[in-house]
């Protein structure tokens, strides 16, 4: 915070603005104040990276009148940056063209730009481009996405809406600072998910965030060069959603910054999302060098797949040697395993060089063995089961039909999925997932740490998991897992999905699930959040009286085990966690 005086706004601010958003209703311009709390919190957070556009920006949006300071917000919360005056009818704000004045002045918003066809496809009617293109009769049959093709060279002209449609009853705006805002929304939320949409769930309730202390610190950028990589690097990817040439892009990813590990984390994601579509080009070469400029999770073994194309087996195969030697996590063994026949066979060798790592075997599960030919598993390790059952009527899901099946009123069968494992974790480490750590929090908004997915998620709170985890030998974890699902009930969280498991089902697992089996998944989640996250089994039963359970796997008619979901059936099998597959076939359909 760099003490700046606030700005001044004509229309005033809420006396608690300046800390969080208001919640009181009604209020007409809640999202404009909600835009002003933004803007005083990034002119407070970066103060002294702000560029000169940014800081002259706030000042003068400052000094607007209040229908065109809310105007220009309404449009910025909109995607796009062109909007027809007959969209902007807002009851607080009355007729656009009146509000727009001042901001036509400061050349924001420009009232007669130049749009082309397709625009126009987009933001009209299909009767008025019909009229535009003079169209009578049966033609007037066509569909609108074909008019564009039907236009012919029409559809390459940019001109005024006035030009386009001499009768045309309103007008079409341009945002000329949808660039600039963007830029403080990338700011703002240190993401590109996340959008100024976020102020308006919470305001309304829809949203409920953790409240973590954000210290000067913890703020995401440190540098102006860190907020300009950053904002290159979106760019970059708006440019891949407009199939803008890939060598243009290229072109555009900047430099890498080594002070920001998760900047650099965005930049290797866009290097390996820009090789995937030069391999799916075919263009081998090209790709193979982007991967390996990449540090992305993934990069190293689709560098391998390309070397395979391009016939490089000799390299393919020390580059799979390192990996071996050094997994980034279960996925790269998971994928060497598979590869690795394949590429012995292609190179003559005849005896597979085996990763023989007791860690690896580990994690990927005792007693599970790769087949040389698809890298999947001989004979399955844990059990399996057949259900051959009536096809549901009313239609329903295959999990809920096993579930309903196998329910006793003894040992109910609950489909959880990814939810009730995640819950149990989220719940218990909850303090630790939430610890105000430099760089972890950014702003108000967040669904969980920024850093995540990131390798050092788990080192970085090492003490605080331990504690937590130590609850699983003292036994007080239910109680804190319990205590947490009341205290913190609907704020939103990146392992519990409110709403989709009740107390009492909560409970229930808690009675069934053995606090040793809740250690190993727990360690496991924290191994490699990014992985292990999903591909758990989809149903749990829960024998109380018994105080034991199972997890079930299900499979419908032609559906098969994902990686993700083998991971999880090792790794269950080598700890002694029950857990079976089962297989539905549907009565008189063949198996």
């Amino acid at each position: 915070m760099d003490g700046r005086p606030r700005l001044s706004y004509p229309w005033g601010l809420p006396a608690t603005a300046s800390n969080s958003l208001v919640n009181a209703h009604p209020r007409p311009y809640y999202y404009l104040e909600n835009f002003n709390v933004a803007l005083e919190w990034l002119r407070d957070r970066y103060g002294e990276l702000l560029a000169a556009e940014e800081e002259r920006f706030m000042t003068e949006f400052a000094r607007l009148p209040l229908r065109a300071a809310a105007l220009v917000v309404r449009m910025i919360m909109r995607q796009g940056d062109l909007f027809r005056t007959s969209k902007l009818i807002y009851t607080e704000i009355g007729p656009p063209e009146e509000a727009a004045v001042p901001l036509i002045e400061l050349g924001w918003l420009d009232p007669r730009p130049a749009v082309s066809f397709p625009d126009l496809c987009r933001l009209l009617r299909k009767s008025e481009l019909w009229e535009i293109l003079g169209l009578r009769g049966a033609a007037r049959a066509v569909r609108k996405n074909d008019l564009i093709e039907l236009a012919g060279v029409l559809a390459e002209a940019e001109q005024p809406l006035d030009e386009w449609w001499p009768q045309a009853p309103d007008a079409i705006y341009q945002v000329r600072i949808a660039t600039l805002c963007d830029r403080l929304r990338l700011m703002f939320f240190g993401n590109f998910r996340q959008t100024w949409s976020e102020f308006v769930l919470a305001d309304l309730g829809i949203f409920r965030y953790e409240k973590v202390s954000l210290e000067p610190l913890a703020r995401a950028f440190q540098t102006r060069a860190q907020i300009e990589r950053f904002h290159a690097i979106y760019h970059c990817r708006e440019l891949l959603s407009a199939e803008t040439a890939l060598e243009e892009v290229l072109a555009a990813v900047p430099e890498p910054l080594s002070d920001t590990h998760w900047i650099e984390a965005k930049r290797a994601k866009l290097l390996f999302n820009i090789a995937q579509l030069y391999e799916k080009e075919r263009q081998f070469p090209r790709a193979l060098e982007i991967y390996t400029l990449s540090r992305h999770p993934e990069a190293r073994m689709r560098a391998i797949r390309v070397l395979e194309k391009l016939e490089r087996f000799t390299e393919a195969l020390e580059l799979l040697s390192q990996v071996q030697q050094a997994p980034a996590n279960e996925l790269e063994i998971q994928l060497a395993a598979r590869v690795q026949p394949r590429l012995n066979r292609k190179s003559g060798i005849t005896t597979p060089l085996r990763a023989d790592s007791d860690s690896q075997r580990h994690d990927l599960g005792q007693g599970h063995r790769q087949s040389q030919a698809h890298g999947r598993p001989r004979s399955r390790a844990w059990a399996d089961m057949t259900l051959d059952l009536p096809y549901p009527d009313p239609p329903m899901r295959v999990e809920l039909a096993v579930s309903t099946h196998l329910s006793t009123p003894d040992a109910p069968v609950i489909y959880v999925e990814n939810t009730l494992l995640n819950a149990l974790f989220g719940l218990l480490c909850w303090d630790a997932i939430f610890a105000p750590l430099p760089g972890a929090f950014f702003h108000a908004f967040h669904t969980g740490p920024a850093d995540l997915l990131e390798p050092d998620f788990r080192s970085r709170r090492a003490s605080l998991f331990a504690t937590h985890l130590a609850q699983l030998e003292t036994g007080a974890y239910r109680q804190t897992i319990l205590a947490r699902f009341e205290e913190k009930s609907g704020i939103q969280s990146p392992f519990v999905a409110w709403g989709a498991i009740t107390r009492e089902e909560l409970e229930l697992a808690l009675d069934c699930i053995p606090a040793a089996h809740l250690q190993k998944c727990f360690e496991r989640l924290l191994a490699d959040v990014r992985g292990n996250r999903s591909g758990l089994p989809d149903l749990i039963q829960l024998w109380r009286a018994e105080q034991r359970y199972r997890l079930i796997e299900v499979k419908g008619p032609g559906d098969r085990l994902q990686d993700n979901q083998l991971r999880w059936l090792s790794f269950c099998h080598a700890h002694q966690i029950p857990v079976c597959v089962c297989k539905v076939t549907w009565q008189g359909t063949p198996s």
